[in-house]
């Protein structure tokens, strides 16, 4: 087997998370993929991967491999895109990080358009409200919301999103009008977030600030939670226009203070340190880009 195919063979067990799972993607048997695996660790002489009964773990050696072989991976695939054209449909395996609530809202309904446009495509979509390693999970692409900390990542801005003071209609009903962000600050609210604590927010209108300090009630520490909390009638919260599209169209979410402004919020697609973006990663950047822009108001 030529070296581009015995880096694929180990890319995939990587990704798959073992010798089986990377045989039924392929199409081959785990026996043959076992020993294309062995043969690659035999020719550098280094060992990639540390097998038990439970679980592979990728050595310090094989992080180093397994990241310069889906560089070489991504080139080889730039250059047969290039030569097919622009327009050709993408293949291959693409690992994509997403908030829970955004992807169930608007990223997931929108995949079915693009997984037809890419038949020979593979998604493997994680979840996760937290900013996990990109490269330790092997990440292609991930879609962040807020504040980037780290200025090294690799990011292109998709949209800015509205953030909104929120609550259930029952809940505004039980409570004092609120006209003025200072009449927020006695009332339950709902954080998102680890940090502990009072909650600082500055709002914005006709070219004033007022600074309004809410202490939590509730804290939470997905996106997921702040919303059902709302509309569980728990207390209010501030959270984006994309999160809540669809409550406020439905009416279970309404807004108070629309006058005011408060900071936007910005939606990002990252890409791992180090490695150029491949062009599956930066296709579906576009389509994500696409779906968020049409669903900003």
């Amino acid at each position: 087997m030529d070296r581009l195919g015995a880096m694929a063979q180990f890319v995939r067990v990587v990704e798959a998370g073992s010798f089986s799972a990377a045989a039924r993607v392929l199409g081959q048997g785990q026996p043959a993929i076992s020993k294309a695996v062995a043969q690659l660790e035999a020719r550098l002489g280094v060992r990639l991967l540390n097998r038990t009964t439970r679980a592979l773990t990728l050595t310090d050696a094989g992080r180093a491999f397994y990241d310069r072989a889906r560089t070489a991976l991504d080139a080889a695939e730039e250059a047969e895109a290039a030569a097919r054209g622009a327009g050709a449909a993408l293949s291959g395996r693409l690992r994509v990080c997403a908030p829970v609530t955004l992807a169930r809202l608007h990223i997931v309904p929108s995949l079915p358009a693009f997984l037809a446009e890419h038949p020979a495509l593979d998604i493997d979509l994680i979840l996760d409200d937290r900013r996990i390693d990109l490269i330790e999970e092997g990440i292609d692409v991930a879609i962040r919301a807020g504040p980037l900390p780290d200025s090294s990542m690799v990011a292109t801005h998709i949209a800015a999103g509205r953030r909104m003071v929120l609550a259930s209609a029952d809940f505004w009903f039980s409570q004092p009008p609120v006209s003025v962000p200072s009449d927020l600050t006695p009332l339950p609210f709902i954080a998102y977030g680890p940090a502990p604590g009072g909650t600082d927010w500055i709002f914005a209108r006709d070219g004033r600030t007022e600074l309004a300090r809410l202490a939590p009630r509730l804290r939470t520490s997905a996106l997921e939670g702040l919303r059902e909390a709302m509309l569980a009638g728990i207390g209010f919260g501030i959270a984006s226009e994309w999160i809540t599209r669809d409550a406020r169209a439905a009416n279970a979410l309404e807004i108070r203070l629309p006058d005011y402004q408060l900071p936007a919020i910005d939606l990002w697609a990252v890409y791992p340190a180090g490695r150029q973006a491949s062009a599956r990663a930066r296709a579906f950047a576009a389509h994500v880009t696409a779906v968020m822009r049409a669903v900003t108001s």
